[in-house]
Formats: C-alpha cells, structure tokens, sequence
C-alpha cells in the first residue's frame, strides 16, 4: 500500500511539474530563429523578446490560453493538498472523490488550453505587430508536454476516483 501511495504521489507530482512548465517555457511554437509561447515572443538570433500584448491579432484567444492553463496548474495544486488532507481525514473504506473532481477539472483546463491554441495557431502567428515571420514554425516541446499533462492530469483523476482510503 506504501508503494501504490508514493506512485500516487510522484504521479501527481509529476502532472504538476509537466503543467508548470509547459505554462512557463517559451516554446509553444518554434522555429528556427524564433521561439513563441503563450506570453512572449523571441528572436533567437538576436535574443530579444517582446510580450504579446492586446495590439495582437486573436490576443483573446491567448488570453484564454494563458487563463486555462494557469487554472489548471492550480487546480492540480489544490487537488495535491487536498488529497494529502482527505489521507488523514477520510474514514477507510471512501473514495477520494473530491480530490479527483478537482483534478479532472485541471485536465479539463488544460485540455481547453491546448484545444484553443491547437484551432487558432494559424490565425495567432499571423498577427503584423510580430518583428520576424513566425508562420512558418512547429509545435515546441511545451505544447506537447502540456497535451502530455492533460494525459496525466485524466489518469490521475481517474485513479483517484477509483481509489478507496485503506489502513
């Protein structure tokens, strides 16, 4: 059971850590002499970076990006405590349902982010206040990681749903 625990725990550590980077790095869409993300563009070459401000095409749409993605990671840091708390409060027997409603509500945000930014790439790098051509780029590793913590965030919350309190 102290096994099957710290998996747990690890696992959702690791939904965590996939989450905040995949917020943070700059790098949801890349090229070769550029590197763009939900808050900043960069010219590799000349290591200059501007933020993406409301003057750019689609900037709602980052902005919802940015908000999803940033629900996300909390909600997946609430469900962390949260489920530390419920080892300690529930009886044995019970499920942890509460923990897992909370971290399927981070799948879903990041899922949404993703989904967003996935349907609306075109139209967001082809924005004329960016300084260098951006079109023409490919998904970046923090795109992909963040598709890969919605993977982890759904299994997490369903393990948790399936997960009964034992000595």
């Amino acid at each position: 059971m102290l096994i099957l625990l710290a998996f747990i725990i690890v696992f959702h550590i690791t939904s965590a850590a996939l989450l905040f980077i995949s917020t943070i790095d700059n790098a949801w869409w890349v090229g070769d002499n550029f590197s763009t993300d939900v808050w900043r563009m960069c010219a590799t070459n000349t290591s200059t970076c501007m933020a993406i401000t409301d003057q750019f095409q689609e900037y709602q749409s980052i902005q919802a990006v940015q908000a999803a993605m940033i629900l996300s990671t909390i909600f997946c840091c609430v469900a962390f405590l949260v489920f530390i708390l419920q080892l300690f409060r529930l009886k044995q027997g019970e499920r942890f349902v509460l923990t897992s409603i909370i971290q399927l509500l981070s799948c879903l945000c990041v899922m949404i982010a993703a989904s967003i930014y996935t349907d609306r790439h075109e139209e967001l790098h082809k924005s004329n206040e960016y300084r260098i051509e951006v079109t023409q780029g490919r998904y970046g590793y923090s795109f992909v990681l963040a598709w890969i913590a919605f993977a982890f965030t759904l299994i997490s919350g369903v393990m948790y749903l399936v997960l009964r309190k034992r000595k």
